[in-house]
C-alpha cells in the first residue's frame, strides 16, 4: 500500500489525524508532519503553505518536502524534492525541504529486505521480499529509517510521486470547480493550473484546494521523472540546481558541528585504543588549571572534558593524560595478517555460491593469485559531532546520522530515558561513507549532557575519529582459474575469501545495539553479505565462491561500496591476469565471456570509446575493469547498476601517475543527470583515494596513520582528468552513490601492470608516487 492523503489522514484536523500503515494489518500512527502557520499537510512527505514576497507583492505557494534521509553531500535532498515537484507541476524556485521526523511512515522495506540476513538470519529468505509482509512489518516496527545501500529511489520514488500527484489533483479540482470543467482536463506547470487560456496559481487556489481529497488511486503522470543524458551534456545548466548549493558556496550552510544553543558548552573526548580497552586512570587535577573548564565526565571506555570552548576542552583532556588498559582483544595488524594468512592457507572454507563444481578443474589451476586488502578508513571531512540539551525531562539531540532512530535509542539508554523522551533533529553531514552509521557519539553526548546539566556539543578530533572510528574489514583472497587447452576460454573459477562476518558484526551493533566488544563474537561465521559481488557475471561453466570465516578480534564496519569494494578488485584483477596468461586483449576477452549480458558489454565498449582504448598492450598504460551491483525491489523485480572504467597511467622518473579515468555507466532511468554525474565522479575520486591510500595498520590499538596527511590520499593536483558517459535506459533507476567507486581500483591496478609490467595485488596499490 502506498500512502495517499485519503488513505492516510484519518480524523478531524491535522492535530488529531492518524495514518494507516498497511492494508492487511492496519496500524495507526500520528501524522509525522506538523503544519505551521498558513501551512497544510498533504501527506507524510509534503506540506504546502503561503508566504509573502512573490511577484508584484503577491503571496507564493511554497511546497515543503520532508526528506527521510541523511544528506551527506550525495544530493538526496534535491532528488527527493525534485520527484515531488515534478509530479505536482511546481515551480522549482518555490520548493523547500525539511528533515523528516522519526516515523513508521518513512520505514524502508527495501532496505529491510536486503538486510533480512541481519535481522532474521535463520530464515532470511522469508524476509527478503520488499513487498512481503515480514519485510514491511520489520521496517515499520523499528522504524527502519537508515540511509544506506542506495535504497532511497527504490523504496520512496513511488510514495514521493504520489505525494506530488495528490497535490496536483487537489489544485486541479479547486480550479476545475471555478471554471466548470473536469479536473482531469487541467494541467499543472510552474505552480499554475491551466485549462486552455485559463490560468490560476497554486497560491490563489490553496485555501480551497486543501478541502479536496485526491482520488483513492493516485493519478500519476504518464512518464516518471527522467532526464536523458543527451539533453544535459556535461557543463550544461541543470534543470534542477541543488537546493543546498547556494548556502554551501557562501558558507551559511549548517552542518552538525555548526549548531549553537544558548549557554552551550563544548566537550572533547579521549577514547581508548581500538578494541576492548577500559579507562584505568587519569589526573583530574591537571585539568583544573585550564581556563574555561566546566567539568570532567568519564565512562568505562572514554574520558571527556567540558569547557566554554572546544580547544580548552581538548587541552584539558590531554592534560589529564588518560590511560587505558585492555580487557579483551586490542587491534594489532601483525596479528591480523597472521590470522588472515592462516585462514586462507589452512582454514576450512565454506561454499556460499556455486554454478557447477570447479574443484576437479582446479586441482591443477592454470593460474592462482592472492589478493589482500588493508583496513580502509572512512575519513569524512567533518568529524563526528553531536549536540544535546536536557530540559523538562526531554533530551534534544542535534546529530548528523544515517540512522536517527538508532541514535535516539542510544541516547535514551545513556540518559536513562524512554526513547519517546528523546527528540532527534537530523543534521546534514560533511561526508560519511557509512561512518555515520556509528551512533556511539549519541550515547556519549547524552551522558555528558546529563552530568553537566547544560547544552553540550561533543566533537571528535581528527585523531579520535581515526582512533575510535571502525574501519572496513581487511580481507585476503585466493583466486584460481582454469583455462581451456587452447587458452580461449575460462572453464573453471574459484574465489576463496578469508574474511570475518563483518556484515553480521556491524549489523548487530547498528540494529541490535550491541557493544563493539560483544559484536566481535559474531565474526567467525559464514556471512554471504561479506562476500557479495564475488561471483563473476562471466559465462564460466564451473565457478564457486567460498568463505573462510575467522575471528580477527578487531572491529570492522560498513563502508562505501560494501563488499563490492574489494570483490570487484579481486575479480577484475584476476580476469586481467587470465587474459594476459591467455595472450588475449583484455576488453575483448571480457566481452567474449559476457554472453547474455548486453548492458555490461555496452558499458565496456562505451568506456573503451571514451578512453580511446588501445588494447591494454604492454606499456600502453591503460587498464580496464567492470562491475555490476543489484538491488531487489520486491515481487521478483531487480534493479541493476553497471559500470566500466578505463584508467590511464604513466610512469615518469620512477613515479606512477593516474592521468585519466573514463567511465561508462548504466544506472537505468536517470532522475537527475547532474546529481548522477556528481555521484559517479565523486565515486571515481573516492575509488582512486582508496586505491592508493586511505588505509592504516594498528599497533597496540593505535592507528599508524591517524591524520589525513598520513593516509596517502591524492591531492587536488594528483586528480586525473575524468570522462563520464551514461547509458540512455528505461530500466528501473539504480542509485549511483556506491557504484562509482567499485571498479576504480582494479582498473588502476591493471593500468599499472600495463605501464610497469608489475602486478599490484594489494590495496592500497602503492604507498607513494601518485
Amino acid at each position: 500500500m502506498r500512502l495517499t492523503r485519503r488513505g492516510m489522514l484519518v480524523g478531524a484536523g491535522v492535530g488529531g489525524a492518524l495514518l494507516i500503515a498497511f492494508p492487511l494489518i492496519p496500524r495507526r500512527y500520528p501524522v509525522p508532519l506538523e503544519a505551521g502557520k498558513d501551512e497544510h499537510v498533504v501527506d507524510a512527505f509534503l506540506k504546502v503553505g503561503r508566504v509573502k514576497g512573490g511577484a508584484a507583492g503577491k503571496a507564493d505557494c511554497i511546497l515543503t518536502v520532508a526528506v527521510p534521509f541523511c544528506e551527506m553531500g550525495q544530493g538526496i535532498t534535491t532528488l527527493v524534492a525534485q520527484i515531488v515537484a515534478d509530479e505536482a507541476g511546481a515551480d522549482w524556485r518555490k520548493v523547500a525541504v525539511e528533515a523528516a521526523p522519526i516515523s513508521p511512515a518513512y520505514a524502508d522495506p527495501v532496505l529491510s529486505a536486503k538486510w533480512a540476513p541481519l535481522w532474521m538470519p535463520a530464515f532470511a529468505s522469508l524476509g527478503a521480499d520488499a513487498e512481503g509482509m515480514l519485510a514491511r512489518l520489520h521496517a515499520e516496527r523499528g522504524p527502519l529509517m537508515i540511509t544506506a545501500d542506495g535504497t532511497a529511489l527504490a523504496a520512496f520514488e513511488a510514495p514521493l510521486r504520489e505525494a506530488g500527484a495528490a497535490l496536483r489533483a487537489m489544485m486541479a479540482q479547486a480550479a476545475a470547480d471555478k471554471w466548470g470543467v473536469g479536473w482531469e482536463e487541467c494541467e499543472t506547470k510552474d505552480s499554475f493550473v491551466t485549462h486552455g487560456p485559463k490560468r490560476l496559481s497554486f497560491a490563489e487556489l490553496l485555501d480551497t484546494a486543501v478541502d479536496y481529497d485526491p482520488p483513492a488511486v493516485p493519478v500519476l503522470r504518464a512518464e516518471p521523472p527522467r532526464e536523458k543524458p543527451g539533453q544535459f551534456p556535461e557543463g550544461a545548466p541543470p534543470r534542477h540546481p541543488r537546493l543546498d548549493l547556494p548556502a554551501k558556496v557562501d558558507g551559511s550552510f549548517t552542518f552538525a558541528g555548526d549548531v549553537r544553543l544558548p549557554d552551550m558548552v563544548f566537550a572533547a573526548i579521549a577514547h581508548g585504543p581500538q578494541g576492548a580497552s577500559v579507562l584505568s586512570s587519569y589526573d583530574k587535577q591537571a585539568a583544573a588549571s585550564v581556563r574555561g573548564l566546566v567539568g570532567v565526565v568519564h565512562a568505562r571506555r572514554w574520558l571527556a572534558a567540558v569547557a566554554t570552548d572546544w580547544h580548552s576542552a581538548d587541552k584539558a583532556v590531554r592534560a589529564m593524560e588518560p590511560r587505558f588498559k585492555a580487557d579483551g582483544p586490542i587491534a594489532d595488524s601483525e596479528k591480523v595478517l597472521v590470522a588472515l594468512d592462516k585462514a586462507l592457507t589452512k582454514g576450512e572454507p565454506q561454499r556460499l555460491l556455486a554454478e557447477g563444481d570447479p574443484d576437479a578443474l582446479l586441482a591443477k589451476p592454470s593460474l592462482t593469485a592472492r589478493y589482500d586488502v588493508e583496513p580502509a578508513f572512512h575519513a569524512p571531512l567533518e568529524t563526528a559531532s553531536a549536540t544535546a540539551r536536557l530540559r523538562h525531562g526531554l533530551l534534544e539531540l542535534w546529530i548528523a546520522t544515517q540512522a536517527p532512530e538508532r541514535a535516539r535509542r542510544a541516547a535514551a539508554r545513556a540518559a536513562g530515558l524512554s526513547r519517546r523522551d528523546v527528540i532527534v533533529y537530523p543534521m546534514h553531514a560533511g561526508g560519511s561513507f557509512d561512518a555515520r552509521l556509528d551512533v556511539r557519539i549519541a550515547a556519549e553526548v547524552a551522558a555528558i549532557c546529563k552530568v553537566i546539566g547544560k547544552p553540550v556539543q561533543l566533537t571528535w578530533s581528527r585523531w579520535q575519529e581515526a582512533l575510535a572510528g571502525i574501519p572496513r574489514t581487511p580481507v585476503s583472497a585466493q583466486l584460481d582459474g582454469a583455462l581451456s587447452p587452447d587458452k580461449t576460454r575460462v572453464l573453471g573459477w574459484r574465489a576463496r575469501l578469508a574474511v570475518p562476518a563483518t556484515a553480521f558484526e556491524s549489523g548487530a551493533r547498528l540494529l541490535d545495539g550491541w557493544g563493539v566488544t560483544d559484536a566481535l563474537d559474531l565474526q567467525d561465521q559464514a556471512d554471504p553479505m561479506a562476500c557479495e559481488g564475488a561471483m563473476p557475471l562471466y559465462r564460466i561453466p564451473e565457478k564457486a565462491v567460498e568463505q573462510v570465516p575467522l575471528a580477527l578480534r578487531q572491529p570492522t564496519a560498513r563502508f562505501r561500496g560494501q563488499a563490492h569494494g574489494y570483490t570487484a578488485f579481486f575479480t577484475e584483477s584476476f580476469v586481467d591476469e587470465l587474459a594476459h596468461a591467455a595472450g588475449k586483449e583484455p576488453l575483448s576477452f571480457r566481452v567474449g565471456m559476457l554472453e547474455g549480458e548486453p548492458r555490461l558489454v555496452a558499458c565496456l565498449q562505451g568506456a573503451g570509446r571514451l578512453a580511446q582504448w588501445g588494447g591494454g598492450i604492454e606499456a600502453s598504460g591503460q587498464g580496464i575493469a567492470c562491475h555490476q551491483m543489484e538491488l531487489a525491489l520486491g515481487g521478483g523485480r531487480v534493479t541493476k547498476g553497471l559500470i566500466a572504467v578505463v584508467a590511464t597511467a604513466r610512469s615518469e622518473a620512477g613515479v606512477v601517475r593516474v592521468e585519466r579515468l573514463s567511465a561508462y555507466v548504466d544506472i537505468g532511468r536517470i532522475v537527475n543527470i547532474d546529481i548522477a554525474r556528481q555521484q559517479i565522479e565523486g565515486g571515481l575520486m573516492f575509488g582512486l583515494a582508496h586505491a592508493v591510500g586511505g588505509a592504516s595498520g594498528y599497533a597496540k590499538g593505535r592507528p599508524l596513520a591517524g591524520r589525513l596527511s598520513q593516509l596517502g590520499l591524492p591531492l587536488l593536483a594528483d586528480c586525473p582528468k575524468v570522462d563520464i558517459a551514461f547509458a540512455d535506459s528505461n530500466e528501473d533507476p539504480f542509485d549511483p552513490g556506491e557504484l562509482g567507486m567499485v571498479a576504480v581500483a582494479p582498473a588502476i591496478a591493471n593500468a599499472l601492470f600495463s605501464a610497469t609490467g608489475v602486478r599490484f595485488r594489494r590495496l592500497p596499490l602503492i604507498s607513494e608516487g601518485l
